[in-house]
């Protein structure tokens, strides 16, 4: 789905500080930012180090028009999170080859940074999940919200026995699981997935997520779709105090037993910026197909 372009007066970069290559290039997109009349921004930690102005890190959705990061794909997801309901435009730039959310190379990220400084650009909005955790104890009665741009992951812990999961869609039983762990994927997240050797029963879209259980090896179960209207819900039903909810491999919570996990489309898209590579190009880097 395309967005309106927006104009640019200002520019955040958001640094992998422990990369001397990232904080090296740093400095160089703030002098081309400076020589173009633009404003660039960085958190107070990097700023002064890179020759910006310093922002407070949750300032940067209300201060910046466009959004640098240079990193890979875990830096973007944070900053996706963050600036996700102001809608900035987010330009990705992988310290390595291509990312799945990262797909700017350093070499190309100058150039692909001044076409998108003079209008020449495209934005793509990806969808991202709701998730709302329902606490069962007497202690803990109340309800927790995240917001996820991968995905959502209901595990077991290291030394925890599987998990008993009852899934529901629109609150109608749906299917059980005894598993390792079950995961609700946004598009961008099954594609890194079915890269992995999972199976969904579904094609791409843009509009949905979907649920995929990390099954042992003798459950022939492939993961299921539910369109962008339904609302998924998980019970935990095994005694484990020992289960993990985690969102996009960032923010994690322990669940108790009978705790109730809701998980639908979120209100806000990511806006990234459209790469100029072809969709199975950044596959066959990212996995050496040749």
């Amino acid at each position: 789905m395309a967005a309106a372009k927006r104009s640019i007066k200002s520019v955040g970069l958001v640094v992998k500080r422990d990369r001397p290559e990232a904080v090296a290039f740093a400095r160089t997109l703030v002098r081309f930012l400076r020589s173009k009349n633009k404003v660039p921004l960085a958190e107070d930690e990097i700023s002064k180090t890179i020759g910006a102005e310093p922002v407070e890190r949750h300032q940067l959705g209300d201060r910046a028009d466009l959004i640098v990061v240079l990193g890979g794909d875990g830096t973007l997801l944070g900053v996706a999170r963050l600036v996700a309901s102001q809608g900035i435009p987010i330009l990705g730039v992988n310290l390595g080859g291509l990312g799945f959310l990262t797909e700017v190379t350093i070499k190309e990220s100058r150039a692909a940074l001044e076409r998108v400084l003079d209008g020449d650009y495209e934005v793509d909005r990806r969808i991202m999940l709701e998730a709302i955790v329902e606490r069962a104890s007497e202690e803990l009665r109340h309800a927790e919200t995240y917001q996820a741009f991968n995905d959502v992951v209901v595990s077991k812990g290291p030394l925890g026995r599987m998990l008993d999961l009852d899934v529901f869609a629109d609150r109608k039983p749906f299917c059980a699981y005894r598993a390792d762990g079950l995961i609700i994927a946004t598009p961008d997240r099954l594609d890194c997935l079915c890269a992995r050797g999972w199976r969904a029963d579904c094609l791409p879209d843009p509009g949905r997520g979907r649920t995929g259980a990390n099954l042992p090896a003798y459950v022939e179960q492939p993961a299921g779709c539910a369109s962008r209207f339904v609302e998924i819900e998980i019970h935990v039903k095994a005694p484990d105090h020992d289960a993990t909810f985690t969102v996009d491999g960032q923010e994690s919570a322990q669940l108790g037993p009978s705790d109730t996990i809701r998980v639908h489309r979120g209100r806000h898209a990511v806006s990234l910026i459209r790469s100029a590579h072809p969709y199975f190009e950044i596959w066959r880097d990212k996995l050496h197909w040749g």
